[in-house]
């Protein structure tokens, strides 16, 4: 069974939907005990760091998702789900969970490209990703493919180790980690067509460990 873990964020039902096509078994949950017996855990969601944080805190989350990690169990982070994971967020200034090393931080105000043009913030749509890792959730996903993107805020791991993928919108931004048993992504495969798909599925497969043998 895998717990999609309910913490008063968006978009739950569409990782849920993912999951069935998959013929996964799985259920949004809050409960503590169910989410400590779940053979796999999935943090995605849509919201603020400081609400999603107060929430996690009020409902104990905050420690069954550490004991999850500790134990090494297959944990998959998504979109603010991901963002939620580090030390910290600028976002309403929050300390977060702490399970991965590093911290959130805004696109500037006025982002541009290269060549000078205005990129909108949020950055929102489709876009790539180069893999930097031969990590088993990843595998086998088209090196063309594009995935589906919402977000004002992005990642800054503290070791350049910890990234899996990063994707270029005006400058190259870590939108992939991995440490461990646990691996997150700052889009949304369940939005994000079958490369998104194949994601899931390799997740499922997953047995926590890194390395080509661990499917």
């Amino acid at each position: 069974m895998i717990a999609i873990i309910d913490y008063d964020a968006g978009n739950l039902t569409s990782v849920e939907r993912a999951l069935n096509s998959l013929g996964a078994s799985c259920a949004i949950s809050r409960d503590p005990e169910f989410i400590a017996r779940a053979e796999r855990v999935i943090l995605p969601g849509v919201g603020r760091a400081g609400s999603g944080m107060a929430s996690l805190r009020r409902l104990g989350l905050d420690q069954v998702l550490a004991q999850a990690q500790a134990q090494g169990k297959p944990f998959l982070g998504i979109c603010f789900g991901t963002q939620i994971i580090f030390d910290y967020s600028e976002e309403d200034l929050t300390d977060c969970l702490g399970l991965m090393p590093g911290k959130v931080v805004r696109f500037p105000v006025d982002h541009r490209d290269q060549a000078g043009e205005a990129l909108k913030v949020p950055h929102m749509g489709w876009n790539g990703v180069s893999w930097k890792t031969s990590h088993p959730v990843f595998a086998g996903l088209p090196e063309e493919a594009e995935y589906y993107f919402v977000h004002s805020y992005y990642l800054q791991p503290v070791d350049e180790a910890l990234v899996a993928g990063t994707t270029d919108y005006g400058f190259d931004f870590c939108s992939a980690v991995a440490r461990g048993s646990l691996v997150a992504v700052q889009f949304h495969p369940e939005k994000s067509g079958r490369p998104g798909l194949k994601l899931l599925e390799n997740f499922l497969a997953w047995d926590g460990k890194e390395g080509a043998d661990a499917l």
